[in-house]
């Protein structure tokens, strides 16, 4: 009897294994490829390697994005020890520049309809403005070309991939079709939709860039889609350059509410809040510092526009240098990876005019003469009550005081406070 519930139970569990080592998995990389991004695919790769899935489908739908987080992604996918089938998808979907670059570096390259990849040309920004093809900068663009093309070339040759094909893809910044990758021999298949690439997937044999050949099981269970923690998707929204200025300039605006009405508390936390999270977003991409001086350069500005009253000529050459700044600050090849000129504009200006109101106010505020206390009384006027030769009493808003003065001042003569010292006095005459 004890036999044979143990053979129940080990036949329980092989089953149960085998079903679960044939179900697939599906990471989805949508958007701009960054760090976080990178990272997201290769944790859910390793994953998916240790659950000993069949293989994994990267599902690609991105515009492009850094050369530091493609690199890291097709690194996984040529070292993974599962095929790795990318499906450009759904329909609508692209797979440009970078994704282009992982789409050939694939094991199986899939699209659906209504799809397009290419356009690679590699963009270099120097100080955030893109040189024009001649002299030195035609050199250094023709180099960064020839690396991309190598690099490229290395990968679709183990693949049997068209290097003419890819090859345009970069050098003229081609963009193919669905049907034209499919006839140019850049990917394997057209799928509709998920279902049909399982089908085609079923008992398909792959070789490896290794040169193994693997066979898939000719039965695969559902998609498991591999979703991000908390942590990655808070990091992947603040890694949005646009996100990052919103937050912040909104950190900014806080923090002064919070050091002119000290004690409030709520606006100190949100803005200090804020404007960490900002710093983090943008230490995950990478910044052009003349962006960074031209900001700087616009708070000097908003500042010398208080101080020497520049009839707002000092106010706007500040707003166009945090305008430049902010436009420039990220030092990306697309302009999907930069902060946009929209969110600028929208953003800036407003920042710029509020920033200089709360400036002016807080420091009329500092030269107001003080009304309360005992420093209000400097500066009042009052009426001797007594003759003052060194000392004698006044009257001042209704009380006695006692009071001083370095010359005689006559009974019923008009004073006006001087200073006060120790609750004493010293005024001297209205004439």
């Amino acid at each position: 009897m004890k036999k044979l519930i143990l053979a129940i139970l080990f036949l329980t569990v092989l089953s149960g294994s085998l079903v679960h080592a044939s179900d697939p998995y599906r990471i989805d990389i949508e958007g701009p490829i960054n760090s976080v991004l990178a990272d997201f695919v290769v944790q859910a790769m390793d994953q998916a390697q240790s659950e000993r899935a069949p293989f994994v489908i990267l599902r690609l739908n991105t515009p492009g994005g850094f050369d530091e987080g493609m690199r890291k992604i097709i690194g996984k996918i040529l070292l993974s020890e599962i095929p790795v089938i990318v499906y450009v998808g759904p329909s609508g979907a692209r797979a440009a520049s970078a994704g282009f670059f992982i789409l050939l570096s694939s094991d199986l390259a899939v699209m659906a309809p209504g799809t397009n990849t290419g356009a690679a040309h590699p963009l270099l920004a120097l100080g955030g403005v893109y040189p024009l093809e001649e002299g030195k900068a035609s050199t250094l663009v023709e180099k960064v070309t020839n690396d991309a093309k190598a690099y490229l070339k290395s990968i679709v040759e183990k693949r049997g991939r068209s290097q003419e094909l890819a090859e345009k893809g970069i050098t003229e910044s081609k963009s193919f079709t669905a049907q034209e990758a499919l006839d140019g021999k850049l990917i394997e298949f057209i799928a509709r939709d998920e279902n049909e690439l399982l089908q085609f997937l079923k008992g398909k044999v792959i070789k490896r860039f290794s040169g193994e050949e693997v066979t898939l099981p000719k039965e695969i269970g559902p998609l498991k889609p591999f979703q991000m923690t908390l942590r990655q998707r808070i990091l992947l929204a603040i890694s949005d350059p646009n996100l990052a200025l919103l937050l912040g300039l909104l950190g900014l605006l806080l923090l002064y509410f919070e050091f002119a009405h000290s004690g409030m508390i709520a606006p100190g936390v949100l803005g200090t809040l804020s404007i960490l999270l900002s710093l983090i977003g943008f230490s995950l991409l990478p910044i052009n510092f003349v962006g960074v001086l031209l900001i700087l350069l616009a708070f000097g500005l908003f500042i010398a526009e208080i101080k020497v009253q520049g009839f707002g000529i000092l106010g706007i050459g500040g707003i166009i240098s945090m305008l430049i700044g902010t436009l420039i600050l990220v030092d990306a090849p697309q302009p999907e990876l930069k902060i946009t000129p929209s969110v600028a504009l929208a953003v800036v200006i407003p920042f710029g005019l509020i920033l200089m109101l709360l400036m002016r106010l807080a420091i009329k505020t500092f030269k107001r003469k003080v009304e309360t206390g005992l420093e209000g009384m400097v500066g009042t006027l009052g009426v001797t009550q007594t003759a003052l030769s060194l000392e004698g009493k006044v009257l001042i808003r209704g009380e006695y005081w006692e009071a001083v003065s370095s010359r005689p001042i006559p009974q019923g003569q008009k004073v006006r406070v001087v200073k006060i010292e120790n609750l004493k006095l010293t005024v001297e005459e209205i004439k």
